[in-house]
């Protein structure tokens, strides 16, 4: 129903921060929306979501690092990531879920140095 469009990853080292950034092309203002992420030969996994109504959902090992919000007016969501190590390496994939319906972007990479 929208294309996503991610930006903001890149290379950074241990203990530092990035911003992600998801910009749809059209409203997001019904849609739940979500971060995933995949290593290489690993599964996809969930990271952090926002729904519709603006509740929070975070996975066990970000909780505390990583904050989602969401720019309903800019059709946007960001992933503030600080504290960063190297098993938060990975593409990272913004979500768009409305019913059954879900659209995926092409991801952004991050790279933790070790």
């Amino acid at each position: 129903q929208v294309q996503l469009v991610e930006s903001g990853g890149g290379l950074v080292e241990a203990g530092g921060s990035l911003r992600l950034s998801c910009v749809a092309s059209g409203s997001i203002i019904d849609k739940d929306m979500g971060w995933y992420r995949q290593a290489p030969g690993d599964p996809r996994e969930f990271v952090v979501a926002i729904n519709s109504g603006g509740i929070t959902s975070y996975g066990d090992f970000v909780k505390g690092r990583f904050i989602i919000s969401r720019d309903n007016a800019n059709n946007t969501v960001h992933l503030q990531m600080s504290g960063l190590n190297s098993g938060d390496t990975g593409v990272y994939f913004c979500n768009a879920s409305f019913l059954f319906v879900n659209d995926w972007g092409q991801g952004t990479q991050v790279t933790v140095s070790s």
